[in-house]
């Protein structure tokens, strides 16, 4: 008995290990030797086409709470990511090349993996977990779609572009982290309001991209800078460009400041935080190239705009991760409806233990509705159908607390509650089995 697990992306790497460490024989198919996508550039597993950042390790954070669920469920993709971190404030941000490096190596050494690198057009027979992604090959995407029973659903996400370390002028450019929390990991760039008017003026007339689909769906979490810019000449400053707590030295504080974040170990590359955008790649160097300290700016790679694709997930599959119409069928990933890097792992993880517990015929595990992996698989099984979008993780997902607490309390008391259900999980066996 073997399990083909179609992609390996984040969850698709994930759910492959899980598979492989309870000692289920895993196909595993990735298409990107042969086919990619116009995000990827990698040849490699679980690449990071957006940002390079898996958000707040914080515990006061939901994706932090997630993040250290995950660790405690030894989620391999967690320990690259741990392995390979990048400084990023409270952030957990990764050299890309050696994260997607690392789940390469440990998932083609696996004894119990085989790796096939094609084009898979059809849902395949027999036990299968697809985790093909956001930017699903269109011969598949048509085949869920007519599996399904509905047209797929999708919103557009973008890239934010990446600069070359020593074409920055820290001249004018500066490191610092906000309010000096932790240590000084991100390059500022500082505007005055008379060099961010004439800035915005440009970004609002800026030439972007053609977009095909004559319905173009954002999420607002990656929604290009430059439509944001639209919203108001002020938005921008309560958003990516906000100068507060970033003033150098004793200097007055900046009318805005551009924030970039380091990409690789090396530290030769920068992104440019909050600024995932659609403009064509000639704007893009011209707006960029207007910000101080960015004048010389050497793009290592542009940012653009793709559509991301999803299933009606409350109408498709139950918190297991499982087709309510084929049990030998799963779903994770952002083609699960999940939304976030994170959130790809944590359905990766849980489809991939749940996939093996259905090929031995036990019973599917539900993750306890307290914590994050089990909110959102709880989430995505019982949203409106009729209103369904993916969401990132967030303490609004978690069940209320039974007993009187502090209000300022409430956030740590979530994430105690959590680790103590998965603690429970791990104490009494079941999840390892």
């Amino acid at each position: 008995m073997y399990v083909n697990v179609i992609g390996a992306g984040l969850a698709g790497s994930e759910a492959a290990y899980q598979l492989a460490k309870r000692n289920i024989k895993v196909k595993l198919y990735e298409s990107k030797k042969v086919k990619k996508t116009p995000a990827q550039n990698l040849d490699g597993f679980a690449e990071l086409v957006c940002s390079n950042s898996l958000r707040s390790d914080s515990l006061m954070n939901a994706a932090g709470v997630m993040k250290a669920e995950l660790r405690k469920l030894d989620s391999l993709v967690l320990k690259a990511a741990d392995k390979y971190s990048v400084p990023a404030g409270n952030a957990l941000a990764v050299d890309r090349d050696l994260f997607s490096q690392y789940i390469t190596d440990e998932l083609t050494k696996n004894p119990n993996i085989e790796i096939i690198h094609e084009e898979v057009k059809e849902i395949p027979s027999g036990p299968t977990i697809l985790a093909t992604g956001p930017l699903t090959h269109e011969a598949l995407a048509k085949d869920i779609m007519s599996y399904i029973g509905e047209d797929m659903l999708y919103f557009y996400d973008a890239i934010a572009p990446v600069i070359e370390a020593d074409s920055i002028d820290m001249n004018k450019a500066y490191f610092k982290s906000r309010y000096d929390k932790g240590e000084a990991d991100y390059i500022n760039c500082p505007m005055t309001e008379e060099e961010y008017t004439l800035w915005y003026e440009e970004v609002i007339k800026a030439k972007t991209a053609d977009v095909k689909d004559f319905e173009m769906k954002v999420f607002e979490g990656c929604m290009p800078f430059e439509e944001m810019a639209k919203r108001g000449i002020k938005t921008l400053l309560f958003g990516p460009l906000k100068p507060v707590g970033l003033a150098r030295d004793d200097e007055k504080r900046p009318y805005a400041v551009v924030q970039l974040r380091q990409d690789n170990l090396k530290k030769t590359m920068y992104n440019l935080v909050g600024f995932q955008t659609h403009l064509t790649f000639p704007e893009q160097k011209r707006i960029i190239r207007m910000i101080p300290g960015l004048e010389k700016a050497n793009i290592i790679r542009y940012g653009i705009m793709h559509r991301n694709t999803y299933i009606n997930a409350p109408n498709s599959i139950n918190e297991y991760y499982q087709s309510k119409d084929r049990e030998d069928l799963f779903f994770a990933g952002q083609l699960s409806g999940v939304e976030g890097y994170v959130e790809s792992i944590a359905s990766g993880l849980l489809a991939g233990i749940n996939m093996s517990r259905y090929v031995r015929h036990m019973k599917c595990l539900k993750m306890p509705v307290e914590t994050a992996i089990g909110s959102q698989a709880d989430y995505i099984a019982h949203a409106s159908v009729d209103s369904f979008q993916p969401m990132n993780t967030n303490f609004g997902l978690f069940p209320d607390l039974d007993f009187k607490h502090k209000k300022k309390e409430r956030k740590t008391l979530y994430a105690h509650r959590a680790l103590e259900a998965i603690e429970g999980l791990i104490k009494d066996g079941e999840i390892n089995k």
